[in-house]
């Protein structure tokens, strides 16, 4: 950030803000300041990721730390003229409370930022991630300077050991105990390798901080080589995430321009090269054996251990693999020391996690936590409650091979042991939260159909055990399930957990046993009942209108697509069966609860009864 302007004007570049219309806003502020001859008192920059994602494009405005969400190219000559003119801030354009509605101006008073921790993530919104140079005053590369000129590889392992860090890419393996295993096996040449792939639905921590913070990557890779040996390292990042690989290349570019990567580092003596890896998009490939076999030019598939890569990784050399997050914890842990990482988090679960919070809450995006706050606090706290008065009903943490967690455990602290009791993980860090208009058999289904795509086809327990339990899930939630095929369910998923080869197989299960373990009662309702009691599997739901409680407003009638809906305005309306659809628009607009679901068999006895009633009007007539 420039401190040579009477104001620094942040604006959010990263992929959500862009795809909202960020760049348009620049664009804009670009021209009105130059219009008003105020380009050299205003300082304009294109940060990375803010972090509150569903709120841009965001811009916050220093020193003052004003916060401005939703801009769009209109506003712009009615901000400038009101704020950098006139010294006047608008309010309609800062953020409100979703349900006191009170406007809060400055972005350290909002509780989606002011109740977080950033460690991981202490740069974003707060630098150019296209310069060098504004990292480093952010004490950028002092951590790689410190153990290549005063450490020595045992003392970064021992440092890394004792401040608990785990790897923050699912499996949460001891990071330190990684990088030892490492520097023990003898050889010239060893490989360290970031995973910025990222398959999770709804994941999007890694790809934030590669686009907000490369440089942090490159820092933290650096001393995880100088504690392994490594001479080269890659960086495998999916193609979908063009600008991410945009900013990486122009860091590592930058880097080597300032002697910071290639030969004799700051004339240490350590070599080190890091190139960019594009991989096709592939979940799979978030398995380290597979990722490597992808980086050899070869299909990304799972490969039995032992050895593990630590000892015979890529091209059959000890490599290392950390994902994003573990590196860009490196560089403050080194540099504040081990204690300081330990400070926050708990014995086993150390320091902070960064998640990416979406779904049902009001307030989605990209937040870091200490280890061991409670889920209800992440949720109601930072992420504002759940949206449109909805009541809260899970939350899927982990990502495909995660599971669901019911309301009575909001109150699990957030660390590897607490999650994996819940029948969840903690994973790299989605965090998905569900309202009660979801149907859970549904939503398992939802992740059986992903990983059962994903499946790389290897090994026929998942292969063959995905596809066979989301075959299942299908029957059930279209009106063909039968009695025992719950027990079913779980035996084959028993199977597919204890036999699959990799992480892909022997997790894909956890959303099929986290739902029944909490809402059994939904799939016996959908296979004894045939009903959906949440009104989502079109099959087993009927719609129905309770004529003792509609006002007959007509706001029902009025969204329905098909013209489904009739009546008298002030009087009861129908539901024409035989149209209708299914697609809830009538249940969600209809605000006096008229609206009501029934089991699907019921549509066949109001479509009975409708032809009825029209045959005797036929024969009154």
């Amino acid at each position: 950030m420039e401190t040579g302007y009477r104001v620094n004007l942040m604006i959010c570049g990263g992929t959500g803000c862009i795809a909202s219309g960020s760049l348009k806003v620049k664009h804009a502020l670009q021209e009105e300041l130059a219009k008003r001859g105020l380009e050299k008192e205003v300082n304009l920059v294109l940060t990375g990721c803010n972090g509150f994602c569903a709120q841009g494009p965001i811009m916050t405005v220093y020193p003052e730390g004003i916060f401005y969400e939703k801009l769009k190219p209109e506003d712009i000559p009615v901000l400038v003229e009101e704020h950098f003119l006139k010294g006047r801030p608008v309010e309609r354009l800062m953020y409100k409370e979703p349900e006191k509605k009170s406007t809060l101006p400055v972005m350290k008073d909002i509780p989606f930022f002011n109740l977080q921790v950033l460690r991981a993530l202490r740069n974003k919104g707060l630098v150019d991630p296209e310069k060098i140079e504004e990292y480093i005053a952010r004490d950028g590369y002092q951590a790689a300077a410190k153990v290549l000129l005063e450490m020595t590889p045992e003392q970064i392992i021992k440092e890394v050991k004792e401040s608990g860090l785990r790897g923050r890419g699912g499996a949460g393996f001891p990071t330190g105990l990684k990088w030892e295993l490492c520097n023990r096996v003898p050889g010239e040449l060893k490989y360290i390798l970031c995973n910025g792939d990222e398959g999770d639905p709804g994941a999007f921590m890694d790809r934030s901080v590669m686009e907000a913070d490369p440089h942090v990557v490159l820092e933290g890779m650096i001393i995880g080589a100088k504690a392994i040996g490594a001479s080269k390292g890659y960086i495998y990042v999916r193609a979908e995430y063009p600008l991410a690989v945009q900013r990486l290349q122009l860091a590592i570019d930058q880097a080597r321009a300032y002697g910071l990567l290639g030969e004799n580092i700051l004339g240490s003596g350590f070599n080190l090269d890091i190139e960019i890896y594009q991989g096709a998009g592939a979940f799979v490939c978030g398995e380290e054996t597979a990722l490597m076999r992808s980086l050899e030019g070869k299909r990304g598939m799972p490969i039995p251990r032992p050895p593990f890569p630590a000892v015979q990784g890529l091209w059959k050399k000890p490599t290392v693999l950390n994902n994003v997050e573990t590196y860009a914890n490196i560089p403050p842990l080194i540099l504040h020391g081990a204690q300081w990482f330990r400070s926050l988090g708990t014995e086993k679960s150390t320091g902070t996690k960064v998640f990416a919070l979406t779904g049902a809450v009001n307030n989605i995006g990209l937040i870091e936590v200490p280890m061991g706050i409670p889920l209800r606090k992440v949720i109601y706290d930072i992420g504002g409650g759940i949206r449109k008065g909805k009541k809260f009903k899970a939350v899927q943490l982990g990502g495909p091979s995660g599971g669901c967690i019911p309301e009575n455990l909001l109150d699990t602290p957030v660390t590897y042991e607490d999650i994996v009791q819940t029948g969840a993980i903690v994973g790299s860090g989605g965090m998905v939260v569900i309202d009660d208009s979801n149907c859970m058999v549904s939503v398992a289904k939802f992740f059986l159909e992903f990983t059962t795509d994903e499946s790389c086809g290897k090994c026929p327990p998942c292969r063959i055990g995905t596809k066979v339990l989301h075959d299942k899930l299908v029957d059930i939630t279209e009106g063909r399930g039968q009695p025992g095929d719950i027990e079913l369910l779980q035996d084959l998923c028993g199977d597919v957990i204890n036999c699959s080869l990799c992480g892909l197989g022997q997790t894909a299960p956890n959303p099929i046993l986290s739902t029944i373990r909490y809402f059994r009662d939904e799939y016996e309702s959908h296979i004894h009942d045939k009903w959906c009691k949440a009104g989502v599997c079109r099959t087993l739901t009927t719609f129905y209108v309770d004529p003792e409680t509609c006002k007959g407003c007509g706001a029902c009638a009025r969204v329905c697509p098909q013209k489904a809906i009739s009546g008298e305005r002030k009087k009861p309306h129908e539901i024409n069966q035989e149209l209708c659809v299914k697609c809830r628009s009538c249940y969600e607009t209809c605000k006096f609860g008229a609206l009501k679901i029934g089991p699907g068999r019921l549509r066949g006895e109001l479509i009975a009864r409708a032809r009825e009633k029209e045959l005797k009007g036929v024969e009154q007539a």
